[in-house]
């Protein structure tokens, strides 16, 4: 599956709001679908960036040598996933999906997650 079907399919995921795949080393995203006035995909790949630049060198500082799957940032009415593609242990990408909270079922939206992430090819 390329970019633009993951996208695709990221965005049938119940409650999905946003859906980004980014290269965390430049904070580019290669490829948004979704988002709008309230949900700047580019500002999130920007910011997401940092967040997994952080906890990337927070591990390294701890001698943790276990790849991170997700990291999952929730507020009062969003869940922000992220998740870091196999191929990140060679490149540096990771899929953003921004869900509404009222409508998203997280286990599943993170199972789906996991089945794209699976499909996809670059």
């Amino acid at each position: 599956m390329d970019i633009e079907p993951a996208l695709k399919s990221a965005m049938n995921i119940d409650g999905a709001l946003g859906a980004a795949l980014v290269d965390y080393d430049s904070g580019m995203a290669l490829g948004t679908l979704g988002g709008g006035r309230h949900l700047d995909l580019e500002v999130a790949a920007a910011g997401n960036t940092e967040v997994v630049r952080a906890k990337v060198r927070t591990m390294a500082a701890l001698g943790i040598t276990d790849d991170i799957e997700d990291i999952l940032i929730t507020s009062g009415q969003q869940y922000h996933l992220i998740r870091m593609l196999p191929a990140a242990r060679t490149s540096t990408l990771f899929m953003y999906l921004a869900l509404d909270r009222s409508r998203a079922n997280l286990a599943l939206a993170r199972h789906e997650l996991r089945q794209i992430e699976k499909a996809l090819s670059i």
